[in-house]
């Protein structure tokens, strides 16, 4: 196998391997019998079938010399090892990291969804108790969990394998394979020998290096998206049956997308319209891409529909419109697809494609793409945005924001939401060189593909300026930093450092027509991509070596132990609820339930004495001894002591704060019980 066909081939496996094993577990899971067997046994063979679609046909790249191939793997396990030392332990609930853990935790255990109550571990239902928390609602009579299975479903694989540390291990993992599968389309778009530069500058931005410590979502969405994008890159001069079936796998791969994260929806209509102009130029490539792709969302959102309603009702003022302009993209695409076909239309709307390569339009769009950029800078000279809280969580959102603003010396105003700044978040994270580089390529590109030329960057292109400018417009995330970041890695920081890449190699090449030597030439490129990776490691330099989130693991194992058995856990005190209420009832296997915000204390020894007569041991559970001290012997539970990430608005994150977590336990005695 020469560098080429091995390299091309192993920047695709990550995607093809994601797309088989959702594709056999999404059907155990809507079956109720998501079980390590079965998915297992289903598994091997089909990523077996997967793969073998997938790489076969004319995948090699020509010109492809060993060390770049030798280079992006050991910028890839090099990226791996460090992350795996590094992995944070987020499993208690505070932020979606530990809630998509909880999720998969009860994915491995049970198999299935939603959550039982378990009422009658607590002698039956009574007002006094609930049993929902952040990111877990109470339902039509369970628990559902708030975000989309995909994430989980791949977790729940590495939680068979190695419990919850094998769970946690799977984000390095999953980072790992994104930063290959950006190598191999840079490697396709950019060149061969510029595919170790990709690598290297996604793999030190420090978004990338802060999702792929925790379980985030956008991991495996990044995998799928720019694995797609490659093998719809690598079928475009096929034909047949075979490449057909490639197609599909490739808009299957793009489709999945929205059953791992719901607003991939919107990052996939550049795909369809696409496919709508393989359909439009009768080839069949379009009918199979397009099937892949339909299969893929529509499983999305039917898990999502079924399996998590409340979370896309809670999204419903964003997802709506989001599924009406889906709607209309499907429509339009149809009609563009009738006229281009239509032997009255077609002809005239390719002479005016001819007559726009031509004309002045293509050189306009270049320079618009600068002064869309610009009007980005200048943003925050115009514009201040904000967003009053309609929901109980945006107020808590709104609180936080105040507290940060409060630590950092800034005016309080907890509306505000710094979307206005986006911009200059990508500045902090991929640099001024690289954000300028970033502008250059998207404008060569624009005028290039208005003129006909580079059709391979045609669909690439139209997902990254999709998706980047609706992203910097209204990034929707809490502002704080590093988190928000994690709405930038999605696509926006892969997607302009993929321009970077290629401005870089148009740079070269001009360098080398100028009649430079190889040596010179060589030097302009070491020099252009050191002094890019200079201002990312100056901001990601100080996390590349902080551990965060720390003994979670050991410290909920303990409390489990001090659970004891037969237990049935209330929640007197609400952080305490919020954070550990699915932990206890997903991780300890002991049913939780937490109290009500009118319950008394009264109303605390009825239910211990409903516990008990329903022949279970009533465990009161708070953050604080003097809050189980009125139900029994106070009795520490969990005690840890560790570093958070920062949380900064108005600059570049950096540096960790601390985090102090305690629950205490108390059993309420037998006679306290009967007297209550």
């Amino acid at each position: 196998m020469d560098a080429g066909r091995l390299l091309v081939r192993v920047t695709l496996a990550p995607a093809l391997l994601i797309t088989a094993w959702l594709s056999v577990s999404l059907p155990l899971l809507m079956a109720g019998v998501f079980r390590p067997v079965p998915a297992i046994v289903l598994f091997v063979p089909v990523a077996a079938v997967v793969l073998w679609w997938g790489m076969r046909g004319r995948t090699a790249t020509p010109d492809v010399p060993w060390w770049t191939v030798a280079a992006v793997l050991a910028i890839t396990v090099a990226f791996l090892v460090l992350q795996v030392v590094m992995v944070s332990e987020q499993i208690i609930v505070r932020r979606d990291p530990a809630s998509y853990v909880q999720f998969a935790t009860w994915l491995k255990n049970e198999g299935s969804l939603p959550i039982p109550l378990t009422e009658g571990a607590f002698g039956g239902p009574d007002r006094a108790l609930d049993f929902e928390s952040p990111a877990f609602y109470q339902h039509d009579g369970a628990v559902v969990p708030q975000f989309m299975a995909g994430l989980p479903l791949v977790l729940a694989l590495g939680g068979w394998l190695g419990g919850t540390h094998g769970m946690l291990l799977m984000a390095p993992l999953l980072g790992a394979c994104c930063v290959l599968a950006f190598a191999g389309l840079v490697a396709r778009l950019a060149g061969p020998r510029w595919a170790p530069a990709g690598a290297l500058l996604l793999a030190l931005t420090l978004p990338m290096l802060y999702v792929s410590r925790s379980t985030f979502s956008e991991l495996p969405a990044i995998v799928l998206l720019l694995g797609g994008l490659s093998l719809l890159h690598d079928v475009r001069r096929e034909d047949g049956r075979h490449a057909g079936l490639k197609a599909f796998l490739a808009g299957l791969a793009l489709g999945l997308i929205v059953l791992v994260r719901i607003d991939g929806l919107r990052d996939v209509l550049p795909v369809f319209v696409f496919a709508g102009l393989y359909v439009a130029r009768k080839r069949v490539l379009g009918y199979w891409m397009g099937a892949g792709l339909l299969l893929g969302v529509g499983a999305g959102l039917v898990e999502g529909y079924a399996k998590s309603r409340p979370y896309l009702s809670y999204l419903g003022p964003s997802l709506d419109p989001l599924l009406a302009i889906a709607a209309a993209v499907v429509v339009a695409t149809a009609v563009m697809v009738v006229l281009l076909r239509w032997d009255r239309t077609g002809p005239r709307l390719r002479r005016a494609g001819t007559a726009i390569a031509r004309g002045r339009l293509p050189g306009a769009a270049a320079i618009v793409t600068v002064l869309v950029m610009l009007g980005f800078a200048l943003r925050p000279l115009v514009q201040t945005v904000r967003r009053e809280p309609s929901t109980h969580d945006d107020e808590m959102n709104v609180r936080f924001i105040e507290t940060v603003q409060r630590i950092q010396h800034l005016p309080v105003d907890g509306t505000r939401q710094y979307s206005e700044n986006s911009l200059y978040w990508v500045s902090w994270y991929i640099g001024i060189p690289a954000l300028l580089f970033a502008t250059l390529g998207a404008a060569l590109l624009a005028r290039r593909l208005l003129r006909g030329r580079s059709p391979e960057w045609l669909l690439p292109y139209a997902v990254v300026v999709w998706t980047t400018t609706q992203v910097l417009i209204r990034p929707g995330i809490t502002p704080d930093h590093p988190w928000a970041s994690r709405r930038l890695i999605g696509l926006v920081i892969p997607g302009l450092l993929l321009f970077t890449v290629f401005a870089s190699a148009w740079t070269v090449k001009r360098v080398r027509r100028l009649g430079y030597g190889r040596r010179v030439v060589r030097t302009v490129a070491v020099a252009g991509v050191a002094g890019m990776l200079i201002p990312i490691v100056l901001t990601s330099g100080g996390h590349l070596a902080t551990r965060t989130e720390q003994h979670e693991v050991a410290a909920v194992d303990g409390m489990c132990d001090a659970l004891g058995p037969r237990g049935s856990v209330v929640v007197v005190e609400r952080s305490t609820a919020d954070r550990f209420l699915q932990v206890v009832r997903g991780m300890c296997g002991v049913p939780a339930a937490r109290t009500t915000g009118r319950a008394t204390p009264a109303d605390v020894n009825r239910v211990a004495a409903a516990i008990a007569a329903a022949g279970r041991r009533p465990v009161i559970m708070a953050a604080k001894a003097a809050e189980v001290a009125p139900y029994g012997t106070p009795r520490r539970a969990l005690y840890l002591r560790t570093r958070q990430d920062g949380r900064t608005l108005a600059e570049a994150p950096g540096g960790t704060w601390g985090l102090t977590v305690e629950v205490w336990i108390a059993e309420p005695p037998p006679g306290r019980r009967a007297g209550s």
